[in-house]
């Protein structure tokens, strides 16, 4: 939880079950569920981190108006990034990743002008 309201700069709106926590976080609600085994509507899944830091099956973007300046706070608050800011392959943006403590990617990406 340190990592999202210390360094992403969310704040705490509710936490519920022991497992799911409620933040806001750019004028949006994020809901972050702790990992768990089945459920009746999902009886087939477990919630896990994942096994090795470089398999990644999603990223959570965050479109921001300067990618250099939110790299600059980002970083000072303690997140860790792959690299700098870079025009990504196709252009059209700059971009940048880092993870959380549990190694789920994060981007920070802004539209080229």
């Amino acid at each position: 939880m340190k990592f999202y309201i210390d360094i992403l700069g969310c704040e705490l709106y509710r936490e519920y079950s022991g497992t799911s926590t409620v933040l806001q976080f750019l004028g949006c609600w994020i809901l972050l569920v702790l990992g768990g085994g089945p459920t009746p509507d999902k009886p087939t899944i477990t919630f896990a981190a994942p096994d090795r830091s470089d398999d990644i099956s999603h990223a959570f973007t965050i479109r921001v108006e300067n990618c250099a300046e939110s790299y600059e706070v980002l970083k000072s608050r303690g997140a860790v990034f792959l690299t700098p800011p870079r025009e990504s392959d196709g252009g059209g943006e700059i971009r940048s990743f880092f993870r959380d403590p549990d190694g789920h990617l994060f981007e920070i990406s802004q539209v080229s002008k």
